[in-house]
């Protein structure tokens, strides 16, 4: 219901705004060239002939001489944009993490860039084997130290996670991103809870920070609660833990951080962020409530991120912090080979396929990877076929089989399945034994073998196994092409992985002030509301 005209109002005196050198501004490209000044306090003024303008600098006061003063937008510096507390908590100058593209594809040198550039990069441990990720992590710690702005990928893989966290643990590693979990297993809960202890004022105090990477509220519920007691217990009788440890996480949620991860590359649910993110905040605030938690776990946002609007937009979401992934394949820094970045480089918003994952083959789970340019995805899904109506490779009709033989494999498939034993004799000897009593499991490790060596042709760059490449990468690649095309980032040379961050933040504060002028009545050009990459390095 609308006041009586006048109800509860009060009258403060009117300020005005006088220039001093610098001309107000109510013209497209003045009040374009005022906008961008993010890093100075902005006025917002009136003048009754020429509508609601901007002032620079200049003079404010009560005199009724100059322009009506509305009112002053403060200074906006990337650095500020996000939750100040996420830089605080992590030592870090911008809100901004690199995700753990797997494989090594986020590299040590990847890392470490980013961590010299004030930001937080994860080391892609996935898909590797433990004495390659205890080597990673012996060159970051010595380069970057324990406390630098770097951390570790754990994968739920049954057959190595415990291993890897092993590896984590016994090096100190102090930030550890969690993905594709869908429950909680003891690994990952004995990541989240090695070496809590509590501080003179009582509060649990975290050694280890868990990034916990979801996309369902059910999954975000787990690690978003203090950790089961039946695992804690467990843990607590393998001797992995300590009772004091296992008493202090009953007061804490698992994961001090939630990165909901939206339509990305790789494992994904493909929801729209705008769609996800809000659901798992309000859930937050629903559980925070409930378990009396002393501190909100803080939500950062990942997914089809690939230009400075996307980032702004996260940010308007009230990410606390921000996770590019897909398009730092397109870095000097990425392990990956020039062959996929030549092809990646080519991709646009739609040029993305679902295709049968790797490591969750048997259970028809599905990554988001390149379309154009291969033929994986259609290979993959194939293949997928394939298992799914036949119990074994005996059952498989011998045209069919010779298809593959010729097409996908390039191999006989008793040469495949010699490959594939002896990879799993020294990964997960288990697997193995599995497929001596199962046909069928036999079967999917074999067509496994072609999803793996998919993922590590396009990273060595075998020019004869183009068309096989599986390069996991989201609409956020195109969108990145799209805003980088015609300017200096188009170069592949000059896509260095802090560059691009430092571009995108910028152009995320650029577009977040012009947003805040617009909101206060001031009519920005659209030309406002865009972001040319520079050279800001």
């Amino acid at each position: 219901m609308t006041p009586p005209e006048g109800a509860g109002r009060t009258h403060a005196p009117q300020a005005f705004w006088q220039p001093n050198g610098q001309p107000a501004a109510f013209g497209r490209e003045a009040l374009t060239a005022y906008a961008a000044r993010v890093r100075d306090p902005v006025h917002v003024i009136a003048d009754a002939g020429l509508g609601v303008g901007l002032g620079m600098g200049g003079r404010a006061g009560s005199g009724r001489d100059g322009y009506r003063l509305l009112g002053t937008v403060p200074p906006l510096y990337p650095e500020w944009l996000g939750d100040r507390s996420f830089c605080e908590a992590h030592g870090l100058r911008f809100p901004y993490v690199t995700g753990e593209m797997a494989c090594g594809i986020a590299t040590v040198r990847m890392v470490t860039a980013v961590a010299r550039a004030g930001m937080l990069g994860f080391f892609g441990a996935a898909g590797l084997p433990a004495d390659e990720v205890e080597r990673a992590v012996v060159r970051l710690s010595a380069g970057l130290g324990r406390s630098g702005g770097w951390g570790v990928n754990l994968i739920h893989d049954p057959g190595a996670e415990d291993v890897v966290a092993d590896v984590l643990l016994r090096h100190g590693v102090e930030r550890i991103s969690a993905s594709a979990f869908m429950d909680l297993t003891p690994a990952v809960v004995r990541c989240a809870v090695s070496g809590l202890r509590a501080d003179h004022t009582g509060r649990v105090v975290r050694r280890t920070h868990l990034f916990a990477k979801v996309s369902r509220p059910e999954v975000a519920a787990k690690f978003m609660a203090p950790a089961p007691a039946a695992i804690l217990a467990r843990l607590v009788d393998s001797r992995l833990i300590t009772e004091e440890e296992a008493a202090l996480a009953a007061r804490i949620p698992v994961a001090g951080e939630v990165t909901v991860e939206a339509d990305s590359g790789g494992h994904t649910d493909n929801r729209p962020l705008a769609a996800a993110f809000p659901v798992i905040c309000r859930l937050r605030d629903r559980l925070g409530e409930r378990h009396g938690h002393d501190t909100p776990v803080r939500i950062g946002a990942a997914g089809g991120i690939g230009d400075p609007a996307g980032v702004a937009a996260a940010f308007a979401l009230g990410a606390a912090y921000v996770v590019t992934g897909s398009i730092n394949q397109l870095t000097v820094e990425a392990g990956v080979s020039d062959a996929a970045k030549e092809l990646l480089a080519r991709a646009g918003i739609a040029d993305t396929a679902m295709a049968p994952s790797a490591d969750m083959f048997e259970a028809g789970i599905k990554v988001q990877v390149l379309r154009r340019g291969t033929m994986f995805a259609g290979r993959a899904a194939r293949l997928y076929e394939i298992y799914r109506d036949h119990g074994s490779l005996e059952e498989i009709p011998a045209r069919t089989l010779a298809g593959l033989e010729r097409d996908l494999w390039r191999a006989s498939v008793d040469d495949v399945w010699t490959a594939t034993r002896e990879f799993w004799a020294e990964r997960d000897p288990a697997q193995l034994e599995r497929a001596e009593r199962d046909p069928r499991h036999r079967m999917a490790l074999v067509f496994r073998w072609y999803l793996g060596m998919a993922g590590r042709w396009a990273i060595v760059g075998d020019r004869d196994r183009v068309t096989d490449y599986q390069l996991w990468c989201g609409p956020a690649v195109g969108a990145f092409n799209e805003w980088t095309a015609g300017s200096f980032l188009a170069e592949g040379g000059e896509r260095t992985v802090a560059q691009v961050a430092y571009n995108l933040l910028e152009g995320a504060a650029a577009l977040t002030r012009a947003h805040q002028l617009r909101v206060h009545g001031v009519p920005i050009p659209v030309a406002a509301l865009s972001f040319a990459p520079r050279r800001l390095i």
